[in-house]
């Protein structure tokens, strides 16, 4: 296969304030890639031949290239992860494209993941909403066996529908107002279906949504945007849930008295 890429290139480090400064697209020919590689293996292939020409080789982000960690976050043609739905860039192969294809690689555009290098973002805005609460603090004793905590099927069924997240930050590239619902909303959909997880209901909701405000996330307008491009295809389910969660946290929130209001629900 013969492909023209263009590829976004950007030395210094960008800001909340202008997260496209200092950047241009640069036009790439790139010949003899095998359909069977995927994305990038493509642009190894590409850095190797940078390189011996003396060029500084595109930087993008990379781990585990099976489709697991989150890392490759590169927005392809104007879509995140590229044209095929519920896949990873990193488990996007050519044979996606056409022979002769113009393809246009950028990183993903939100203030709250400023560039780091090329292609490269920095998500570590993630990582703090995380800390803020997306885990169970609490002792609920020894490990139990398996069957000990009886768990519904359906709540077991969407917990593990928002366990599968693995906050690539493509519902955040993907919606017009880089909104993070979704990533937040798995989240607390993840353990709110769960017994473990509902001795911190009202805290955890509380604390998520205020971590997301803080990093400068956007809300959410109901486009869906992000559930089509999410690689892991949590559905939008999640964001109904965590509005449901946080109204309910502030019902029974105890006012500055510390008298509780509201009820248990």
């Amino acid at each position: 296969m013969k492909l023209t890429l263009h590829i976004w290139r950007q030395q210094k480090r960008s800001t909340a304030a202008d997260f496209k400064q200092d950047g241009r697209m640069v036009r790439y020919e790139l010949d003899g890639v095998s359909p069977d590689m995927s994305f990038l293996e493509m642009l190894d292939v590409l850095n190797e031949q940078l390189i011996k020409k003396g060029e500084e080789p595109v930087v993008f982000d990379h781990d585990c290239r099976e489709g697991i960690c989150g890392s490759c976050s590169l927005m392809i043609d104007g879509e995140p992860h590229g044209p095929q739905s519920g896949t990873t860039t990193c488990q996007l192969h050519m044979r996606s494209f056409r022979d002769g294809a113009e393809i246009w690689i950028e990183p993903w555009r939100a203030k709250a993941f400023p560039v780091v290098k090329d292609l490269m973002v920095d998500r570590s805005a993630f990582d703090r909403v995380v800390q803020a609460g997306a885990f169970i603090s609490v002792n609920t004793g020894a490990p139990q066996d398996a069957n000990a905590i009886p768990v519904p099927k359906a709540d077991a069924d969407r917990a593990f529908d928002a366990a599968t997240c693995i906050g690539c930050g493509a519902c955040v590239a993907a919606c017009k107002n880089a909104s993070a619902m979704l990533f937040v909303g798995a989240k607390v959909s993840h353990f709110m279906h769960l017994p473990q997880g509902r001795v911190e209901r009202e805290t955890r909701a509380r604390n998520l949504v205020a971590a997301m405000d803080k990093e400068g996330f956007g809300n959410c307008t109901n486009q869906n945007e992000c559930e089509a491009a999410c690689p892991k295809e949590i559905p939008v389910r999640v964001i109904a849930e965590m509005n449901r969660e946080f109204l309910r946290a502030k019902a029974v929130e105890e006012p500055p008295s510390g008298k509780r209001v509201g009820g248990d629900g």
